[in-house]
């Protein structure tokens, strides 16, 4: 067969991806674009937003074969891993090889302030209902307001996989603007002399109280809520790689080579989910309006037990560690502390405020596992043997097995 050469460039001009390129497309790579730019020169939470801007970037670019739909490209096995529940509960097993539970031990009040913290989600849920969305989706919007960015990722791709984009892109970002968006409504609600107060340094915790705390509290928490298993289970056993003094190598690597992988992953596979069908709709709008108004929620609900704590003990208690309530560790923490250095340069409210900040990781697991206990029951499809059956008998005898299979699985 011959070819002509205006033939063959027209051949090669219509195999490129400059012919499908829609204009939802461009708005789209114009949205990687931002991402990549704040987590580079803006330096907001970088080790997320850059690779979830660039596989956003690759996800928009026509016959890529790179979105989280397209079967058998990268990223949508990448993808496989939300899907199915893996990459969040491994984030968490790094989070607990990470984190020290001492704080919460040392002053067990504190898990009150990230339990207030968690108000957030639950006026969230709300509005959300309110602007339409029904309560699977509402729950996994609800979540934004505990700065969680795998535990929103996690009850997302369970109740409302269809706004996992949105959901994830507003926990993220808000996650990373926790500096600036805390400081404001925490000195508004406290005066100068509360920011002030010093707190007692908090006495040590023996070994032994470290390693039977997670082991309880996934024994409770996870027969309380099953459904929560995978992210708090993973938590403390991360947390008990930290602390059982036996298995260095692998704390080593959850705090470290495993959680940087597994970023990576979580990062490129919510990108990946990031295109115009998914991504450029209203609700993507409210989602980042009810993302701005949890965090919001969720500091005033932190800051105002603060205050009450800070009443109830004469003093002893510093307002803004409430803000650390939410589970962004440990920014919040630092949120606290440096809000509290302001005003005045000898205070030392970190270890202080990481007592509700660890609290506000357990109370958003816990808020999850509520969610889909309540709202995550799915209706499983009819046995091969019945559907095998129904398919032999005739017409108007299989509807009314139909029927009776609906009734019994309802």
């Amino acid at each position: 067969m011959e070819f002509s050469f205006s033939t063959s460039a027209s051949k090669i001009l219509n195999s490129t991806g400059f012919t499908s390129l829609a204009g939802g497309d461009l708005v789209m790579i114009f949205v990687a674009c931002v991402l990549i730019y704040l987590a580079i020169w803006k330096k907001f939470e970088p080790l997320l937003l850059l690779p979830m801007g660039f596989s956003a970037l690759l996800a928009n670019i026509p016959m890529s074969m790179m979105a989280s739909t397209d079967e058998g490209g990268l990223l949508n096995i990448f993808y496989q891993g939300i899907k199915h529940e893996i990459l969040p509960p491994l984030i968490f097993m790094g989070v607990g090889a990470l984190t020290d539970f001492g704080p919460l031990l040392a002053n067990p009040t504190t898990l009150l302030l990230g339990a207030a913290a968690q108000i957030g989600v639950y006026v969230t849920l709300v509005g959300a209902v309110f602007l339409g969305f029904n309560m699977h989706e509402a729950s996994a919007i609800g979540i934004i307001g505990g700065a969680d960015g795998p535990t929103s990722i996690f009850i997302a791709s369970k109740l409302a996989p269809h706004l996992l984009a949105p959901i994830a892109v507003a926990a993220y970002s808000y996650m990373s603007l926790v500096p600036l968006i805390q400081p404001p409504i925490m000195k508004l609600l406290t005066t100068e002399e509360e920011r002030k107060i010093k707190m007692e340094q908090l006495k040590p915790i023996s070994k032994t109280v470290k390693i039977v705390f997670p082991v309880i509290v996934t024994f409770v928490c996870c027969l309380m809520l099953p459904g929560v298993t995978p992210l708090l289970g993973m938590l403390m056993l991360g947390n008990l790689f930290r602390e059982s003094g036996v298995t260095a190598r692998l704390h080593e690597t959850a705090e470290t080579h495993l959680i940087n992988i597994v970023t990576i992953f979580l990062a490129t596979a919510v990108g990946s989910s990031m295109t115009a069908d998914s991504f450029l709709r209203l609700e993507t709008i409210k989602i980042i309006i009810l993302g701005l108004l949890a965090f919001g929620i969720a500091t005033v609900g932190g800051v105002v037990f603060g205050k009450i704590m800070c009443k109830a003990t004469g003093g002893r208690v510093n307002p803004l560690i409430g803000s650390a309530g939410v589970s962004a560790v440990p920014m919040a923490a630092r949120v606290s502390q440096k809000v509290g250095a302001d005003a005045d340069s000898s205070n030392f409210l970190l270890m202080h405020a990481m007592g509700p900040n660890v609290a506000g990781v357990i109370g958003s697991a816990v808020a999850a596992g509520v969610f889909i206990s309540l709202f995550g029951d799915t209706v499983p499809e009819p046995h091969a043997a019945i559907a095998d059956v129904v398919g032999t008998v005739e017409p108007s005898a299989r509807a009314a097995i139909a029927q009776v299979v609906e009734a019994i699985q309802r």
